[in-house]
């Protein structure tokens, strides 16, 4: 064999023993790259890695797998979603491992501290009242966005739309965070303008009037309605339509409402695109019943509106209101009025038909009080007209809340229903809101009347949660000061009668006014239950010392010597019936007062009346006899939203019995607050002196010939007024009428006498017809004249407290009366 072939034989050998070698490798490795991995068919053990606070145990309660469960991939997946959702983890990853699963969690950080950094116009504690991250929280960014979303809307709402919020993280060891929020808060966006398209019958000015949302003017820096806010402009929609389907326009609709936002961020231009429609009247209104005791012209004749009157939406309300009170009357509590309104476009009237049938009788189950954490029960259960088992009925139901909310014990009342174990039966809420009702406080201020005030009080009007009220108070100014110690129970012994009792110091000084000081001492019993649905009686009896103090008292003694002789100078006449009253006498006096209450609200009324008449009789011991008989009333008629008219009627007459005549103290002083446009006790009866011979005051010693003031036995007063907002928060407005006398004094206060004359032996002569030179007279001018005064008032809840202004105008007056224009008063505790 030649060399080549054996080169060629040789090459062959080399490749079948590395092919066959390749071969036997690839047999041999191919059994392990190919075999399938064998999912475990049961799970032997869950083990729980990377936590940290949450117990191993917390977290497999999560899973939906257990040891000894078949493996399931869909229940893994499961599982990692459920501990995602619990908020608690950042990350979760679980690993089966042949059986031994093993879960791989990594928390999430726990907040330490929520900190606030820009906020100025909001202040800190509004913010985190409404956002969910607080400290040892769970952070997660979810969370933390939707924190951020709502303090930008909070800034939109007070009318910063240019707000901007940035969450920070500063990470604390053991897994802990600081949570700070950087504000900007930009400017307030305002309102630049307000258009008001499509509208014919009203102009824009009128109509801007009726929504909420106002523009910006530089002056309304008390207002907070000139920014813009997406839910008041929804408000804003809602009053247009009513302002016109008051107004007979059944077809407006409110096209459009937009926003726009100037380039700046700093103004808002809103538009309202509006339909007003066709005006339509009422056309045919009639009342459908087949109820036997109410008669269908009766029912008619209660519907506030007729037939060719323009058209009114707001009356239907009304209208349904009177018809479920008739109902009522007539014996059928349950009562379903059903309205049908047919609008007629060719003849632009609107058909009424009610149709009124007897609802399903239907009758409380249960009663439940919610949110009373402080008073029982059973203190409001006593105010409710209706228990459980009684026939529902909506007028009781709105009774018992004004009952609730007279007790002014909670800030709100709402009496909700809702259908009960069957069809027939429902479950009445009493949901309130408590207020406090213990009451620390010192109060100060300053009066145009009073000059200074203090005022330190220690008040609990709802003790120990059981409606007992207890009161101490000091209270002092520059003409008067008080101390007063009072406990009620408003159910004395389980009855409805509330007893109470009170101790009492008082010192009244009119030395300006009518140059004595009075002081009384005592206390005072009381009783009181009612006597229907609307009215109530008071009974009453006092027993005190009075005593009064006047500059002249050493003058006393000799005068009344001189009295028992009949020598008495007539410029002592007036000083004598102050020293009749001196050393103090015992006043023992029953009373009683009768209240009738038809107001709509017992705290802000906006419609009916109270009444309260009232009668003292002293005399059945002690040493001071008279009646006397008081009597006020109030009437109260809502005009518009916020507008309400008010007017008042009050008189009172004091008289002597066996042979007694009225004391200065116990008689009538009216003026400030009590008779506006008159100072204090600077309207009634008064001493003037005066020249004989031009019968002109004297101005010197005295001050412009009027000396004191002396009460009158008998006053009269009528107030008409009308309360309404200015436009700015904080604000309201008022004018007044008032109208009034007092006077008609006892016989033997009532003289004309001479007091100085050239001639002395004239001294205490009548001074009736005398014109001579140089006599100087002094008189009672005790007539029954009426004053008559118009003004306005301005009250502000302002910062420092409550401030009232009152500017006033006397149009009908006496030349000796006491005038004052202008009053005001404030007060602030501490």
């Amino acid at each position: 064999m030649n060399f080549s072939l054996r080169y060629l034989v040789l090459i062959w050998a080399i490749l079948l023993s590395s092919f066959a070698l390749t071969v036997q490798a690839v047999a041999q490795e191919a059994p392990e790259a190919v075999a399938p991995q064998v999912a475990p068919t049961v799970i032997r053990s869950i083990q729980v890695q990377g936590n940290q606070r949450v117990e191993a145990n917390t977290v497999a309660s999560y899973l939906l797998i257990a040891p000894g469960d078949p493996y399931s991939e869909s229940r893994i997946d499961t599982s990692v979603k459920t501990l995602y959702a619990t908020g608690l983890f950042a990350d979760v990853s679980i690993d089966p491992r042949d059986g031994n699963v093993l879960v791989s969690v990594i928390e999430n950080p726990i907040i330490n501290r929520v900190i606030l950094e820009g906020n100025k116009s909001l202040k800190t504690d509004k913010i985190t009242d409404e956002i969910e991250a607080e400290p040892r929280s769970i952070f997660t960014r979810a969370s933390i966005q939707e924190d951020v979303t709502r303090i930008i809307e909070l800034y939109r709402q007070s009318g910063r739309f240019a707000a901007t919020v940035s969450p920070k993280v500063v990470q604390q060891p053991q897994n802990r965070v600081d949570l700070i929020f950087e504000i900007t808060e930009g400017p307030v966006t305002g309102v630049k303008r307000i258009n008001i398209i499509g509208n014919a019958e009203f102009p824009d000015r009128r109509l801007r009037k009726e929504i909420a949302t106002a523009e910006s003017v530089w002056y309304k820096f008390f207002s907070s309605n000139d920014n813009y806010d997406p839910g008041r402009l929804q408000f804003d929609q809602e009053q247009l339509r009513t302002f016109y389907t008051n107004r007979g326009f059944a077809d407006f609709r409110v096209v459009s409402a937009v926003a726009e936002l100037t380039p700046d961020q700093e103004d808002f231009y809103i538009t309202f695109t509006v339909d007003e429609g066709d005006e339509y009247v009422w056309g045919d209104i009639s009342v459908e019943t087949e109820l036997d005791t109410l008669n269908k012209n009766f029912l008619e004749n209660l519907v506030p509106f007729r037939k060719g009157q323009i058209y009114n939406a707001s009356r239907v309300e009304d209208a349904i209101d009177s018809l479920n009170f008739a109902a009522g009357i007539g014996g059928y509590a349950f009562v379903d009025i059903q309205p049908r309104i047919t609008r007629n476009r060719d003849t632009k009237t609107v058909d009424m038909i009610f149709n009124v049938v007897e609802g399903p009788r239907v009758y409380i189950e249960r009663i439940d009080i919610v949110g009373n954490t402080t008073t029982l029960d059973s203190i409001i259960r006593r105010e409710m007209e209706l228990v459980e088992g009684d026939a529902f009925n909506r007028i009781l139901l709105d009774r018992s809340r004004n009952r609730v909310r007279a007790l002014r014990f909670f800030e709100d009342v709402e009496i909700t229903e809702t259908q009960g174990s069957s069809p027939d039966r429902a479950i009445v809420e009493v949901a309130v809101k408590e207020q406090p009702t213990g009451e620390l406080s010192f109060s100060a201020g300053f009066s145009s009347a009073d000059a200074f005030l203090v005022d330190l009080s220690i008040t609990q009007r709802n003790l120990r949660g059981r409606g007992q009220l207890v009161r101490f108070v000091i209270r002092a100014s520059s003409n008067r000061r008080e101390i007063d110690l009072r406990f009620t129970e408003p159910r004395f012994l389980g009855r409805n009668l509330a007893a109470s009792f009170n101790l009492f110091d008082v010192t009244i000084d009119f030395l300006d006014e009518a140059g004595f000081r009075q002081s009384r001492q005592g206390g005072q019993v009381s009783f009181a239950f009612p006597l229907t649905e609307f009215t109530s009686f008071n009974g009453r009896y006092t027993l005190r010392r009075e005593d009064i103090e006047f500059p002249q008292e050493n003058e006393c003694p000799g005068l009344l010597e001189n009295a028992s002789t009949g020598s008495v100078n007539a410029t002592n006449r007036r000083l004598l019936t102050l020293c009749d009253q001196l050393g103090g006498r015992l006043s023992s006096i029953f009373g009683y007062s009768f209240s009738w209450d038809r107001r709509n609200d017992p705290i802000t009324p906006t419609g009916g009346f109270d009444v309260r008449l009232s009668q003292d009789f002293a005399g059945v011991g002690g040493d001071v006899q008279y009646l006397r008989t008081d009597i006020r009333g109030n009437y109260y008629k809502g005009i518009t939203k916020g507008v309400i008219a008010s007017a008042t009627l009050a008189g009172g007459y004091i008289r002597g019995w066996g042979g007694d005549d009225v004391s200065i103290n116990d008689r009538y002083f009216k003026g400030n607050f009590e008779f506006r446009g008159f100072d204090n006790a600077g309207v009634g009866p008064r001493l003037l002196q005066f020249n004989a011979d031009t019968g002109d005051t004297l101005i010197g010693g005295v001050q412009d010939g009027r000396l004191d003031a002396l009460g009158g036995n008998l006053f009269g007063l009528a107030n008409a007024e009308v309360s309404f907002p200015v436009g700015i928060d904080a604000l309201l407005g008022s004018v007044f009428l008032e109208a009034g006398t007092v006077g008609l004094l006892d016989d033997r206060e009532v003289f004309n006498l001479i007091v100085s004359a050239p001639d002395e032996t004239r001294i205490g002569e009548s001074c009736e017809g005398v014109t001579d030179v140089g006599v100087v007279c002094q008189r009672t001018e005790d007539g029954l004249d009426p004053r008559v005064t118009v003004g306005a008032s301005i009250f502000w809840e302002s910062p420092f407290g409550p401030i009232r202004f009152d500017f006033t105008q006397p149009i009908v007056k006496q030349p000796y009366d006491d005038r004052q224009s202008f009053q005001f008063t404030t007060r602030t505790r501490f």
